[in-house]
């Protein structure tokens, strides 16, 4: 007889109706753990989906809270080909170590000189700079170590060289591979003792300086050609920068342009409300021999012809047959460099001057001509 045919009372054994209390409360349990184990698995599913948003929130964050610190710096641009430049600028900056600042002329290297004299704990003192190119050579030794009074002809005065004022803080050597054999041995004795004698002076001076140098050269090659000595270059190289240049950074000429723009808008008195889509795409096709500083005067100029709200920019001017030309990058870099020389009649420096114009340093661009064989009759130059 089955349970659904009972239609009278019943008294049942206890042994009966301990049984089925304990199968109720098993079936009970069983339904209880399944809806357990159901609520933890998306508990579970949502703790992970949770945890991977967080993450990717918090690289991204990162990312954004780097470029924004570095955009207070001076240092402009999300790119890939910058974010590891950024990167070792963190990691290097609160150490004490030297740093060599590797790449093209004007791209940005003295402004990541300043960023990691800045994020170090030496940036209570002004960073102290010196360009080894545009010192003299008869000069460059007591600019750096200092002199007596009467030290040489000419001498009228006592003066203390760059190394003393940076004492407790940063010295930015720009354009190290520039220094003569003799003064590269002086500073690699300051660097190993760290002790200065002005000239004239029979008396040390004890300094306390983080040396960070710069170079466009590849020292690798002037220490193979003995122009460099190997010593000094293992000391600068404790920690290289490879600096990207431009063309490699296209991502980056928008907000660079927008930084510009925004500076010389202020200089200039000007309202700009947007840029030429047309301009930006060329811009950022454009190779940049001269790099950042090209850039620049590029929108300078165009800010000094803008006339309306919405402002165009023209990369410098190429030859008429340019889209037939060479795909090479040194070709390409040789006709430009050429243009630029025939517009100023081969005139390299001075205001209005080649090397103005592309942002480069004269003794840079001579380099530059001297490499591509470029002269004023089209002739090119043995090696």
């Amino acid at each position: 007889m089955g349970f659904g045919t009972m239609d009278r009372e019943r008294d049942w054994p206890d042994a009966i109706v301990s049984r089925l209390q304990l199968f109720v409360e098993m079936i009970g349990s069983a339904i209880a753990r399944t809806r357990a184990e159901g609520a933890t698995r998306e508990a579970l599913d949502e703790v992970r989906r949770l945890r991977d948003q967080l993450q990717r929130e918090n690289i991204s964050l990162q990312q954004e809270v780097k470029a924004l610190r570095g955009h207070h710096l001076g240092l402009v641009g999300q790119s890939a080909a910058l974010r590891p430049v950024l990167e070792q600028v963190e990691q290097v900056a609160a150490t004490n170590s030297s740093v060599l600042l590797i790449g093209e002329t004007g791209t940005g290297k003295e402004l990541i000189a300043s960023a990691i004299h800045e994020l170090s704990p030496r940036a209570s003192r002004p960073m102290v700079r010196v360009s080894c190119v545009a010192i003299p050579e008869t000069l460059i030794e007591s600019e750096l170590f200092g002199r007596e009074k009467g030290a040489y002809t000419g001498a009228l005065s006592r003066q203390v060289g760059r190394f003393e004022v940076a004492h407790g803080s940063t010295l930015f050597l720009d354009e190290v591979g520039e220094l003569s054999l003799e003064v590269q041995a002086k500073l690699l004795r300051v660097l190993e003792e760290k002790q200065v004698e002005r000239l004239g002076s029979p008396r040390s001076v004890t300094v306390d300086v983080r040396i960070i140098a710069a170079t466009n050269r590849d020292l690798e090659k002037a220490v193979r050609e003995r122009r460099f000595r190997d010593d000094l270059y293992y000391r600068l190289n404790v920690f290289p920068i490879r600096m990207p240049p431009l063309r490699q950074r296209p991502d980056d000429i928008p907000l660079l342009i927008q930084s510009f723009v925004n500076e010389f808008a202020k200089s200039f008195g000007k309202c700009i409300e947007s840029i030429d889509k047309d301009s930006i795409d060329a811009l950022q096709r454009y190779s940049w021999p001269g790099n950042i500083r090209e850039l620049r005067n590029t929108v300078e100029r165009a800010m000094i012809l803008a006339n309306g709200p919405r402002l165009f920019i023209s990369p410098p001017s190429l030859p008429s047959n340019a889209a037939a030309a060479s795909l090479l990058l040194s070709d390409n870099e040789r006709e430009h460099l050429r243009s630029v020389l025939e517009m100023t009649g081969w005139r390299v420096r001075g205001k209005d001057g080649a090397a103005e114009i592309l942002g480069l340093k004269p003794t840079t661009l001579d380099s530059m001509m001297i490499r591509l064989g470029i002269t004023p009759k089209g002739k090119r130059r043995d090696g």
